[in-house]
Protein backbone atom coordinates (compact mmCIF):
# COMPACT_ATOMS: atom_id res chain seq x y z
CA UNK A 1 0.00 0.00 0.00
CA UNK A 2 1.19 3.69 -0.85
CA UNK A 3 2.95 5.28 1.94
CA UNK A 4 2.17 8.92 -0.03
CA UNK A 5 0.36 11.54 2.94
CA UNK A 6 -0.35 14.31 0.27
CA UNK A 7 -4.46 14.88 0.88
CA UNK A 8 -6.28 13.60 -1.44
CA UNK A 9 -10.23 15.57 -1.72
CA UNK A 10 -13.10 14.30 -1.92
CA UNK A 11 -14.06 17.12 -4.80
CA UNK A 12 -11.56 19.74 -5.20
CA UNK A 13 -11.92 22.70 -7.79
CA UNK A 14 -10.04 22.04 -11.29
CA UNK A 15 -8.99 24.71 -13.67
CA UNK A 16 -8.81 24.54 -17.37
CA UNK A 17 -6.55 27.45 -18.23
CA UNK A 18 -8.88 29.78 -20.02
CA UNK A 19 -10.91 31.41 -16.92
CA UNK A 20 -7.65 33.75 -15.97
CA UNK A 21 -7.86 34.94 -20.09
CA UNK A 22 -11.93 36.00 -18.89
CA UNK A 23 -10.76 37.14 -14.82
CA UNK A 24 -8.01 39.52 -16.61
CA UNK A 25 -10.28 40.69 -19.38
CA UNK A 26 -12.70 41.89 -16.10
CA UNK A 27 -10.15 43.61 -14.49
CA UNK A 28 -8.62 44.93 -17.77
CA UNK A 29 -11.69 46.68 -18.52
CA UNK A 30 -12.63 47.62 -14.74
CA UNK A 31 -15.80 45.30 -14.82
CA UNK A 32 -15.12 44.10 -11.68
CA UNK A 33 -18.52 45.38 -9.82
CA UNK A 34 -21.40 42.87 -10.53
CA UNK A 35 -22.94 42.16 -14.13
CA UNK A 36 -21.14 42.96 -17.13
CA UNK A 37 -19.90 41.18 -19.90
CA UNK A 38 -18.82 37.57 -17.93
CA UNK A 39 -22.72 37.29 -16.30
CA UNK A 40 -24.25 37.84 -20.15
CA UNK A 41 -22.09 35.33 -22.08
CA UNK A 42 -21.86 32.70 -19.24
CA UNK A 43 -25.58 32.75 -19.37
CA UNK A 44 -25.85 32.40 -22.80
CA UNK A 45 -23.00 29.34 -22.14
CA UNK A 46 -25.28 27.84 -19.62
CA UNK A 47 -28.42 28.07 -22.07
CA UNK A 48 -26.23 26.71 -24.96
CA UNK A 49 -25.30 23.54 -23.39
CA UNK A 50 -28.54 22.42 -21.21
CA UNK A 51 -30.97 23.74 -23.79
CA UNK A 52 -32.71 25.95 -21.64
CA UNK A 53 -33.87 28.84 -23.39
CA UNK A 54 -33.20 31.66 -20.25
CA UNK A 55 -30.69 31.76 -17.12
CA UNK A 56 -29.72 34.27 -14.72
CA UNK A 57 -26.24 33.70 -12.60
CA UNK A 58 -26.50 33.87 -9.30
CA UNK A 59 -24.29 33.88 -5.86
CA UNK A 60 -25.49 29.87 -5.20
CA UNK A 61 -27.91 27.29 -6.11
CA UNK A 62 -29.50 27.88 -2.83
CA UNK A 63 -30.50 31.37 -3.82
CA UNK A 64 -31.64 29.96 -7.52
CA UNK A 65 -33.89 28.05 -5.42
CA UNK A 66 -35.58 30.06 -3.37
CA UNK A 67 -36.10 32.58 -6.03
CA UNK A 68 -37.97 29.71 -8.20
CA UNK A 69 -40.19 29.50 -5.10
CA UNK A 70 -40.68 33.63 -4.73
CA UNK A 71 -41.62 32.56 -8.46
CA UNK A 72 -43.90 30.38 -7.83
CA UNK A 73 -45.90 32.35 -5.17
CA UNK A 74 -44.68 30.04 -1.80
CA UNK A 75 -45.47 32.28 0.95
CA UNK A 76 -45.92 31.43 4.76
CA UNK A 77 -47.77 28.64 5.57
CA UNK A 78 -47.65 27.00 2.22
CA UNK A 79 -46.63 23.39 1.98
CA UNK A 80 -43.72 22.56 -0.70
CA UNK A 81 -42.73 18.81 -1.11
CA UNK A 82 -38.92 18.38 -0.68
CA UNK A 83 -36.96 15.20 -1.76
CA UNK A 84 -35.24 13.73 1.92
CA UNK A 85 -32.35 12.29 0.88
CA UNK A 86 -30.19 15.46 -0.22
CA UNK A 87 -28.50 18.19 0.98
CA UNK A 88 -30.16 20.63 3.42
CA UNK A 89 -29.95 23.58 0.84
CA UNK A 90 -32.65 21.90 -1.27
CA UNK A 91 -35.10 22.65 2.07
CA UNK A 92 -34.05 25.62 3.42
CA UNK A 93 -35.33 27.93 0.96
CA UNK A 94 -38.84 27.09 1.94
CA UNK A 95 -38.63 27.64 5.50
CA UNK A 96 -36.96 31.35 4.37
CA UNK A 97 -40.55 32.06 2.95
CA UNK A 98 -42.06 30.64 6.34
CA UNK A 99 -43.75 27.64 4.21
CA UNK A 100 -43.12 23.96 5.30
CA UNK A 101 -41.39 21.64 3.89
CA UNK A 102 -43.02 17.79 3.43
CA UNK A 103 -40.33 15.24 2.39
CA UNK A 104 -40.71 12.27 0.39
CA UNK A 105 -38.57 9.01 0.38
CA UNK A 106 -36.32 7.55 -2.43
CA UNK A 107 -36.52 4.72 -4.84
CA UNK A 108 -33.54 2.14 -4.95
CA UNK A 109 -32.89 2.42 -8.73
CA UNK A 110 -31.71 6.33 -8.67
CA UNK A 111 -31.74 7.59 -4.83
CA UNK A 112 -34.28 10.12 -5.90
CA UNK A 113 -37.50 11.21 -4.74
CA UNK A 114 -39.46 8.05 -5.14
CA UNK A 115 -42.55 8.43 -7.46
CA UNK A 116 -44.83 6.06 -5.49
CA UNK A 117 -44.14 8.09 -2.44
CA UNK A 118 -45.03 11.26 -4.05
CA UNK A 119 -47.87 10.40 -5.42
CA UNK A 120 -49.05 9.23 -1.75
CA UNK A 121 -47.78 12.34 -0.51
CA UNK A 122 -49.62 14.72 -2.71
CA UNK A 123 -53.29 12.69 -2.33
CA UNK A 124 -52.54 12.68 1.21
CA UNK A 125 -52.08 16.27 1.98
CA UNK A 126 -55.17 16.91 -0.52
CA UNK A 127 -57.04 14.82 1.75
CA UNK A 128 -55.81 17.42 4.51
CA UNK A 129 -56.92 20.37 2.27
CA UNK A 130 -53.08 21.50 1.82
CA UNK A 131 -52.07 20.85 -2.11
CA UNK A 132 -48.68 21.56 -1.99
CA UNK A 133 -47.64 24.41 -3.85
CA UNK A 134 -44.56 22.73 -5.20
CA UNK A 135 -41.98 19.92 -6.03
CA UNK A 136 -38.41 19.98 -5.63
CA UNK A 137 -37.33 16.71 -7.10
CA UNK A 138 -33.24 16.48 -6.52
CA UNK A 139 -31.07 14.68 -9.45
CA UNK A 140 -28.46 13.30 -5.94
CA UNK A 141 -24.74 12.98 -6.96
CA UNK A 142 -25.38 13.85 -10.21
CA UNK A 143 -27.67 10.91 -11.06
CA UNK A 144 -31.00 11.96 -12.94
CA UNK A 145 -33.82 11.03 -11.41
CA UNK A 146 -37.14 9.64 -13.12
CA UNK A 147 -38.80 12.79 -14.67
CA UNK A 148 -41.21 11.09 -16.74
CA UNK A 149 -43.03 9.87 -13.82
CA UNK A 150 -42.16 12.85 -11.38
CA UNK A 151 -44.03 15.31 -14.09
CA UNK A 152 -46.78 12.60 -14.91
CA UNK A 153 -47.89 13.48 -11.46
CA UNK A 154 -46.91 16.97 -11.22
CA UNK A 155 -48.90 17.50 -14.16
CA UNK A 156 -52.44 15.15 -12.57
CA UNK A 157 -52.17 17.74 -9.90
CA UNK A 158 -51.24 20.62 -11.44
CA UNK A 159 -48.19 21.30 -8.95
CA UNK A 160 -44.83 22.91 -10.44
CA UNK A 161 -41.77 21.03 -10.56
CA UNK A 162 -38.47 22.80 -9.59
CA UNK A 163 -35.51 20.67 -10.57
CA UNK A 164 -32.56 20.63 -8.15
CA UNK A 165 -30.04 19.72 -10.54
CA UNK A 166 -27.14 21.49 -8.96
CA UNK A 167 -25.62 17.93 -8.80
CA UNK A 168 -26.54 17.69 -12.25
CA UNK A 169 -24.38 19.69 -14.81
CA UNK A 170 -23.68 17.29 -17.28
CA UNK A 171 -26.34 14.52 -16.60
CA UNK A 172 -28.94 13.72 -19.50
CA UNK A 173 -32.37 11.79 -18.58
CA UNK A 174 -33.57 10.17 -22.13
CA UNK A 175 -31.17 12.65 -24.16
CA UNK A 176 -32.35 16.09 -22.40
CA UNK A 177 -30.07 17.75 -20.17
CA UNK A 178 -30.92 18.19 -16.47
CA UNK A 179 -32.09 21.39 -15.31
CA UNK A 180 -34.45 21.07 -18.32
CA UNK A 181 -37.27 19.53 -17.32
CA UNK A 182 -39.07 21.24 -14.07
CA UNK A 183 -41.05 24.88 -14.39
CA UNK A 184 -37.62 25.89 -12.84
CA UNK A 185 -34.18 24.23 -12.96
CA UNK A 186 -31.19 25.00 -9.93
CA UNK A 187 -28.15 24.59 -11.08
CA UNK A 188 -24.79 25.59 -8.30
CA UNK A 189 -21.19 26.76 -9.18
CA UNK A 190 -19.52 26.46 -5.81
CA UNK A 191 -16.20 24.83 -5.19
CA UNK A 192 -16.81 20.98 -5.07
CA UNK A 193 -19.23 21.21 -8.19
CA UNK A 194 -18.34 19.36 -11.66
CA UNK A 195 -17.14 22.81 -12.58
CA UNK A 196 -17.03 26.39 -10.19
CA UNK A 197 -17.14 29.95 -10.29
CA UNK A 198 -15.60 29.66 -6.43
CA UNK A 199 -19.50 29.98 -5.48
CA UNK A 200 -22.02 30.37 -7.65
CA UNK A 201 -25.20 28.90 -9.01
CA UNK A 202 -27.58 29.90 -11.91
CA UNK A 203 -32.03 29.73 -11.79
CA UNK A 204 -32.99 28.17 -15.42
CA UNK A 205 -36.19 28.42 -17.48
CA UNK A 206 -38.24 28.42 -20.62
CA UNK A 207 -40.23 31.41 -18.99
CA UNK A 208 -37.96 34.16 -20.33
CA UNK A 209 -40.58 36.67 -18.25
CA UNK A 210 -39.77 34.99 -14.93
CA UNK A 211 -36.15 34.83 -15.08
CA UNK A 212 -36.32 38.67 -15.92
CA UNK A 213 -38.23 39.16 -12.94
CA UNK A 214 -35.52 36.78 -11.11
CA UNK A 215 -32.67 39.17 -11.90
CA UNK A 216 -34.75 42.11 -10.93
CA UNK A 217 -35.29 40.58 -7.44
CA UNK A 218 -31.57 39.00 -7.05
CA UNK A 219 -30.22 42.87 -7.79
CA UNK A 220 -32.14 44.54 -4.72
CA UNK A 221 -35.51 44.83 -6.67
CA UNK A 222 -34.82 48.66 -7.59
CA UNK A 223 -37.19 50.03 -9.46
CA UNK A 224 -36.61 51.91 -12.56
CA UNK A 225 -36.20 55.75 -10.91
CA UNK A 226 -33.23 57.89 -10.84
CA UNK A 227 -33.28 57.76 -7.15
CA UNK A 228 -33.29 54.28 -5.03
CA UNK A 229 -37.15 53.47 -4.93
CA UNK A 230 -38.29 49.83 -4.27
CA UNK A 231 -41.05 48.05 -4.24
CA UNK A 232 -40.40 45.07 -3.90
CA UNK A 233 -38.58 42.99 -0.81
CA UNK A 234 -35.63 41.86 -2.90
CA UNK A 235 -31.83 40.17 -2.74
CA UNK A 236 -28.30 40.52 -3.38
CA UNK A 237 -28.40 37.06 -5.25
CA UNK A 238 -26.33 38.28 -8.75
CA UNK A 239 -23.30 36.66 -9.76
CA UNK A 240 -20.12 39.24 -9.98
CA UNK A 241 -18.51 39.64 -13.31
CA UNK A 242 -15.29 38.50 -12.03
CA UNK A 243 -16.38 35.25 -10.94
CA UNK A 244 -18.74 34.35 -14.31
CA UNK A 245 -15.07 34.83 -16.01
CA UNK A 246 -14.49 31.54 -14.25
CA UNK A 247 -17.35 30.26 -14.99
CA UNK A 248 -16.99 31.24 -18.53
CA UNK A 249 -13.56 29.06 -19.11
CA UNK A 250 -15.15 26.41 -16.74
CA UNK A 251 -18.16 26.11 -19.33
CA UNK A 252 -15.68 25.37 -21.96
CA UNK A 253 -13.74 22.29 -20.51
CA UNK A 254 -17.48 20.88 -18.99
CA UNK A 255 -17.44 17.65 -21.62
CA UNK A 256 -13.99 16.94 -20.50
CA UNK A 257 -15.04 17.42 -16.31
CA UNK A 258 -17.77 14.60 -17.12
CA UNK A 259 -15.81 12.36 -18.81
CA UNK A 260 -13.22 12.65 -16.47
CA UNK A 261 -15.59 11.72 -13.74
CA UNK A 262 -16.92 9.06 -15.21
CA UNK A 263 -13.63 7.77 -15.64
CA UNK A 264 -13.15 7.98 -11.97
CA UNK A 265 -16.75 5.59 -11.64
CA UNK A 266 -15.61 3.39 -13.89
CA UNK A 267 -12.30 2.83 -11.50
CA UNK A 268 -14.57 1.91 -8.99
CA UNK A 269 -17.06 -0.18 -10.34
CA UNK A 270 -13.61 -2.12 -11.98
CA UNK A 271 -11.96 -2.53 -8.56
CA UNK A 272 -14.57 -3.76 -6.24
CA UNK A 273 -17.06 -5.72 -9.26
CA UNK A 274 -15.90 -9.02 -7.22
CA UNK A 275 -16.66 -7.54 -3.47
CA UNK A 276 -19.56 -8.72 -2.49
CA UNK A 277 -20.19 -6.41 0.14
CA UNK A 278 -19.87 -3.19 -2.04
CA UNK A 279 -22.80 -2.04 -4.25
CA UNK A 280 -22.14 0.76 -7.12
CA UNK A 281 -25.18 2.57 -8.32
CA UNK A 282 -25.53 1.41 -11.54
CA UNK A 283 -27.42 4.07 -14.43
CA UNK A 284 -31.14 2.81 -15.40
CA UNK A 285 -31.89 3.08 -18.99
CA UNK A 286 -32.27 6.12 -20.42
CA UNK A 287 -30.18 7.87 -17.80
CA UNK A 288 -26.86 9.44 -18.06
CA UNK A 289 -24.91 10.90 -14.67
CA UNK A 290 -22.25 13.07 -14.96
CA UNK A 291 -21.03 10.93 -12.23
CA UNK A 292 -19.97 14.15 -9.65
CA UNK A 293 -19.67 11.96 -6.80
CA UNK A 294 -18.92 8.57 -6.83
CA UNK A 295 -20.76 6.39 -4.40
CA UNK A 296 -20.76 3.14 -2.80
CA UNK A 297 -23.06 1.03 -0.22
CA UNK A 298 -21.12 -1.37 2.20
CA UNK A 299 -22.84 -3.99 3.54
CA UNK A 300 -21.51 -5.25 6.82
CA UNK A 301 -22.94 -8.81 6.82
CA UNK A 302 -20.84 -9.65 3.33
CA UNK A 303 -17.70 -7.74 4.58
CA UNK A 304 -17.21 -9.61 7.77
CA UNK A 305 -18.69 -6.99 9.80
CA UNK A 306 -16.41 -4.53 7.88
CA UNK A 307 -18.80 -0.95 7.73
CA UNK A 308 -18.57 2.32 6.04
CA UNK A 309 -17.65 4.06 9.33
CA UNK A 310 -14.48 1.75 9.66
CA UNK A 311 -13.92 2.53 5.33
CA UNK A 312 -14.48 6.29 5.59
CA UNK A 313 -11.69 6.30 9.07
CA UNK A 314 -8.88 4.04 7.30
CA UNK A 315 -8.98 6.82 4.20
CA UNK A 316 -9.07 9.18 6.91
CA UNK A 317 -5.80 8.06 8.67
CA UNK A 318 -4.16 8.00 5.02
CA UNK A 319 -5.32 11.65 4.36
CA UNK A 320 -8.02 11.03 2.08
CA UNK A 321 -10.93 12.49 2.31
CA UNK A 322 -14.54 10.84 2.27
CA UNK A 323 -17.94 11.57 3.43
CA UNK A 324 -21.03 9.49 4.45
CA UNK A 325 -24.14 10.01 1.99
CA UNK A 326 -26.63 12.64 2.96
CA UNK A 327 -28.70 12.35 6.36
CA UNK A 328 -31.85 12.39 5.16
CA UNK A 329 -33.31 15.68 6.15
CA UNK A 330 -36.86 14.13 7.87
CA UNK A 331 -34.14 13.27 10.27
CA UNK A 332 -32.32 16.73 10.79
CA UNK A 333 -32.89 18.44 14.06
CA UNK A 334 -33.87 21.75 12.55
CA UNK A 335 -36.71 19.59 10.33
CA UNK A 336 -37.82 17.21 12.93
CA UNK A 337 -41.53 17.94 13.25
CA UNK A 338 -41.69 17.81 9.07
CA UNK A 339 -43.87 15.24 7.82
CA UNK A 340 -42.14 12.37 5.82
CA UNK A 341 -43.32 9.92 3.13
CA UNK A 342 -41.90 7.19 2.62
CA UNK A 343 -39.63 4.28 3.53
CA UNK A 344 -36.82 3.22 5.18
CA UNK A 345 -34.56 3.61 2.04
CA UNK A 346 -32.55 6.67 2.80
CA UNK A 347 -32.32 5.83 6.33
CA UNK A 348 -30.21 2.83 5.07
CA UNK A 349 -28.27 4.70 2.32
CA UNK A 350 -27.19 7.21 5.04
CA UNK A 351 -26.08 4.31 7.24
CA UNK A 352 -23.95 2.42 4.69
CA UNK A 353 -23.51 4.46 1.81
CA UNK A 354 -19.69 6.23 1.05
CA UNK A 355 -19.21 9.07 -1.30
CA UNK A 356 -15.42 8.26 -2.49
CA UNK A 357 -12.87 11.26 -3.96
CA UNK A 358 -14.09 11.69 -6.91
CA UNK A 359 -12.37 15.29 -8.34
CA UNK A 360 -11.56 15.51 -12.12
CA UNK A 361 -8.14 16.37 -11.14
CA UNK A 362 -7.70 12.94 -9.31
CA UNK A 363 -4.16 11.24 -11.07
CA UNK A 364 -4.20 7.33 -11.70
CA UNK A 365 -1.93 6.81 -8.33
CA UNK A 366 -4.14 8.45 -6.37
CA UNK A 367 -7.19 6.35 -7.59
CA UNK A 368 -4.86 3.55 -6.78
CA UNK A 369 -3.61 4.50 -3.38
CA UNK A 370 -7.87 5.01 -2.19
CA UNK A 371 -8.37 1.23 -3.86
CA UNK A 372 -5.52 -0.07 -1.89
CA UNK A 373 -6.49 1.64 1.47
CA UNK A 374 -10.27 0.09 1.31
CA UNK A 375 -9.04 -3.10 -0.35
CA UNK A 376 -6.63 -3.95 3.07
CA UNK A 377 -9.91 -3.45 5.01
CA UNK A 378 -12.04 -5.14 3.39
CA UNK A 379 -9.44 -7.84 3.16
Amino acid sequence: MSTAKDKIWLSSPHMGGTERNYVEQAFATNWVAPLGPNVDEFEKAICAFTGVSHAAALTSGTGALHLALILLGVVAGDEVICQSFTFSASANPIAYQGAIPVFVGSEAETWNISPASLRKAIEDRMSKGKKPKAIIAVHLYGMPAKMDEILEIASEFDIPVIEDAAEALGSTYKGKACGGFGRFGILSFNGNKIITTSGGGALVSDDGAAIQKARFLATQARDPAPHYQHSHIGFNYRLSNVLAGIGRGQMEILPLRVEQRRSNHQYYQEAFAAVEGIRILAEPAGHFSNRWLSCIVVEPSKLNGVTREKIRLALEAENIESRPLWKPLHLQPVFSECTYYGDNLCVELFEKGLCLPSGSNLAGKDLKRIVDVMNTVIS
